[in-house]
């Protein structure tokens, strides 16, 4: 299944929908817009989504919907569980059978943290929206405003569709493949540390920023500058590669980046707040050797 939509085709088939509904005649498909606005500084994206969404678009809460608080040292965002997921989707609208597009206004760097978890869930076609909202104001697409409370749907999560590894194989990959960290430069070689206890990078994993995958306008690069983006970085297909970052959000989108450039990854959910909490787990500063 394709990993991106482009603007244009999302605008398209939304309105094919919606003309069909209007006939009273189903449309062969159903797309619901995901808006997962959150970031670090403004983790609460319910304002913002109000001011201006793609029409029909329903908010996800990143923090209390796409994350499970009462699992306890686990990092910051822990997964969700199979149940509270549904619980999720179902609010959400979301059928089986549904195409789903994520988006947030960060070049899907939080939306591709729903990316993952509904493709994890075996919902077959998740896409993000190639560039995000930037794209879509970009082109002068419609936005509207208020909440979207969308009729319940049916979907199931059935967890299993998309490799996890937790602490302990996060530290042995290095040995015998990649780890990737997809935190700020500066963050992985420990010069700052603005949220977790300590400062550093898992010993032996390499620094892939997520923003790195991205151009200027937030759009992911060229598969193939992917792949010669990763290929520097030793991560090729065939070879095991993980991703980490500050909370098992960015990490995400490097999981993403890299299925774009036809590699497959593994996602450390923990990632650094699991790690740097953890006696005993040891810390790397500086660049990579």
């Amino acid at each position: 299944m394709p990993i991106l939509i482009q603007h244009d085709e999302l605008l398209e088939r939304l309105a094919a929908e919606r003309e069909a509904a209007e006939r009273g005649t189903e449309p062969g498909t159903r797309t619901v817009v995901l808006d997962v606005r959150w970031s670090l500084a403004a983790p609460d994206g319910t304002e913002a989504y109000l001011a201006g969404h793609i029409p029909g678009a329903v908010y996800v809460d990143l923090d209390r919907e796409l994350a499970d608080h009462d699992v306890v040292g686990e990092g910051r965002h822990p997964l969700p569980t199979e149940s509270s997921l549904t619980a999720a989707m179902r609010r959400w609208g979301l059928r089986d059978g549904d195409t789903v597009v994520v988006t947030d206004d960060l070049g899907n760097q939080s939306a591709a943290r729903a990316w993952w978890l509904l493709r994890h869930a075996g919902v077959a076609d998740v896409r993000m929206l190639d560039g995000a909202l930037a794209a879509w104001r970009a082109a002068g697409h419609p936005l509207d405003t208020g909440w979207v409370s969308p009729e319940p749907g049916d979907a199931t999560a059935h967890f299993g569709s998309m490799p996890v590894i937790d602490a302990d194989a996060a530290g042995a990959l290095p040995d015998g493949g990649v780890l990737l960290d997809a935190r700020a430069a500066e963050r992985y070689r420990g010069e700052v540390e603005p949220i977790d206890p300590r400062a550093g990078h898992i010993p032996g994993a390499r620094s892939a920023p997520s923003g790195g995958s991205l151009d200027e306008s937030g759009r992911f690069l060229p598969a193939d500058e992917l792949r010669e983006r990763f290929a520097a970085l030793g991560a090729e297909p065939g070879v095991a590669v993980g991703a980490y970052c500050g909370s098992g959000v960015t990490a995400a989108h490097a999981v993403a980046a890299l299925a774009i450039a036809g590699i497959d990854a593994a996602l450390y959910p923990g990632s650094w707040s699991q790690w740097s909490r953890e006696e005993g787990r040891p810390v790397a500063t500086g660049s990579e050797a």
